[in-house]
């Protein structure tokens, strides 16, 4: 409850215990074992807070403050502790509730970039080592060299794949970066995207100033993320939480002593921010708590035990609401030693043993008062919440949500031109220029095919030609052969038949004087045998004369 322009927490012996809010961006922790009450305290700072007109920003473990944003009711319990602290102006009341969810299911979806992240933050989500966590830092640096949007984890693998494709030329650049490294890192992004990292990584971003609103009247609006399926990967919910409060120390400017801090933010299961934690990412949380007070942000820790807490850290934590704590084993018992020697020592009560001994909604509670100065510890009973207890309807949740003004501006995934795009259309572009030169190649290759076949056609052509040609010189060599002979042929016919014709023409004039002469002897020698041997003389002599005369 927010009384007297006061933060009211509880009540001891009658007295109000109270946080002035001048003083609550100094930080503070709630701690205590489990079910003695801290989600109680934190409910009711925050209802107080938002009262004050602060926005709140606190992490839902197990879905049991989204009550915030509905009326409590009476019951016998709250009765009890009302009574009990003779409290006579109790009013239960609702809370203005924005509700954003990583995973997109019970609330708005709560987004920031790859660039806005970080390499340093972003290695502890990958799990990445320490070689490989300063090849991310390389890459980081790359991406701000060639001015290319590292918006979503698309981007980051695009770049990564580029960089793999020309990795002679950035390391010759940046420094030796290894191939394996490169994969290594892919596969945590792909892993990570397989845990809704591809929903986290996004626009439109988270932009802080949403969350420095109040509501009609006057009260601090109240952010609530929904962590339960968040927080079953602890080191993606710690290093989520710490990006917001990085994102709040280096958006806020400063503002030096405020009235009332601009935002006090509950970081719940704090031990996982701490856990794991490298050097440097402990230095930076350091840095962030110790600054951030003058950007005018409260951070309260909510833990099991101090010992949670780093020293450097716990020492800048003033206002301190300490549920009591189990101490069954000597490890237990000197941390809740440690735990009760942090406080003022009140002389009315033994510290350790009251620590070892509260009930459920009882808290040993050391703040700063007006002038910064650490009050004596009381034991103090918690306010009860003035908003329902429990866990809120999931119909109740969506209307709230969709009824949101802020779902106009986070509800829909803004995918815009960045690195992925880039080399996309970079792949594109040579992809079109190989399939360019393949078809210039393939049409030069058709164009020598088609060159190659016309030669061999012509060379074919020539061949035939020529073979025509020969064939042609041939067929007339053998037509003139066949003339030449069948010439000389009828040439010795002819000779022949003029051999025949002499030879007739000399056998008829032989005979003739064959027989003049048979005619001549056988008249001479008178009888057949002087006509037959004249006649046979006269004709060889004849026939041997005439041949003589023509051969002239």
């Amino acid at each position: 409850m927010y009384k007297d322009n006061k933060i009211w927490i509880g009540r001891s012996n009658e007295e109000d215990v109270v946080i002035y809010p001048s003083m609550a961006n100094r930080h503070g922790l709630i701690a205590g074992a489990t079910g003695t009450g801290k989600t109680t305290t934190l409910k009711v700072m925050a209802e107080s807070f938002s009262d004050a007109g602060v926005p709140v920003f606190l992490a839902d473990a197990k879905g049991d403050l989204a009550g915030l944003c509905k009326t409590g009711v009476m019951n016998e319990n709250i009765q009890t502790r009302i009574d009990s602290m003779q409290i006579t102006d109790f009013a239960f009341d609702s809370y203005p509730v924005t509700f954003w969810d990583v995973y997109q299911e019970a609330g708005l979806p709560l987004r920031t970039t790859i660039s806005e992240m970080g390499s340093l933050l972003l290695a502890r989500i990958l799990g990445l080592n320490e070689v490989q966590s300063e090849i991310l830092t390389i890459i980081f640096k790359i991406a701000d060299d060639e001015s290319q949007l590292i918006i979503d984890t698309k981007d980051l693998r695009s770049l990564i794949s580029f960089i793999g494709e020309n990795l002679d030329t950035y390391s010759s650049r940046y420094g030796n970066i290894a191939r394996q490294s490169l994969g290594a890192i892919t596969r945590s992004i792909i892993a990570l995207e397989s845990q809704g990292g591809e929903l986290f990584f996004g626009e439109p971003a988270l932009d802080i100033h949403d969350w420095l609103t109040t509501d009609i009247n006057g009260k601090g609006k109240i952010q609530i993320l929904e962590c339960e399926k968040l927080m079953q990967n602890p080191t993606m919910y710690a290093t989520f939480m710490l990006w917001m409060m990085a994102e709040l120390y280096e958006t806020l400017p400063e503002a030096g002593d405020l009235a009332k801090p601009r935002l006090v933010f509950f970081f719940d299961e704090a031990h996982m921010l701490f856990d794991t934690a490298s050097k440097a990412l402990q230095a930076k949380i350091e840095q962030v708590v110790k600054l951030i007070r003058s950007k005018g942000v409260g951070i309260y820790f909510i833990t099991q035990s101090p010992s949670d807490i780093p020293n450097e850290v716990l020492a800048q934590l003033s206002n301190k609401i300490q549920h009591s704590l189990h101490a069954y084993t000597p490890a237990e018992q000197r941390k809740a030693r440690a735990a009760s020697e942090s406080f003022r020592v009140n002389p009315e009560f033994d510290t350790y043993e009251t620590l070892l001994n509260m009930g459920i909604g009882e808290a040993l509670v050391s703040v700063l008062d007006e002038q910064g100065i650490p009050t004596i510890v009381k034991r103090t009973k918690i306010l009860p919440p003035q908003s329902m207890m429990g866990v809120l309807d999931p119909y109740e949740r969506q209307a709230v949500i969709q009824n949101d003004l802020l779902s106009n501006k986070y509800a829909d995934m803004v995918d815009r031109d960045s690195a992925y795009e880039f080399f996309e259309r970079l792949k594109k572009a040579q992809y079109e220029e190989q399939e360019a030169l393949k078809e210039q190649q393939r049409l030069e290759k058709e164009e020598a095919a088609r060159q190659k076949q016309e030669e061999k056609e012509r060379l074919k052509a020539e061949k035939e030609a020529a073979k025509a040609k020969e064939k042609a010189e041939k067929e007339a060599a053998k037509a003139k052969e066949k003339a030449e002979k069948e010439a000389a042929k009828a040439e010795q016919q002819k000779k022949k038949k003029v051999d025949q014709a002499i030879n007739n023409v000399a056998s008829t004039t032989a005979g003739t004087i064959g027989r003049e002469v048979g005619n001549t002897i056988g008249s001479t020698f008178g009888g057949k045998l002087g006509k037959r041997l004249g006649g046979n003389i006269g004709a060889s002599l004849g026939r041997g004369i005439f041949k003589t005369l023509l051969k002239r």
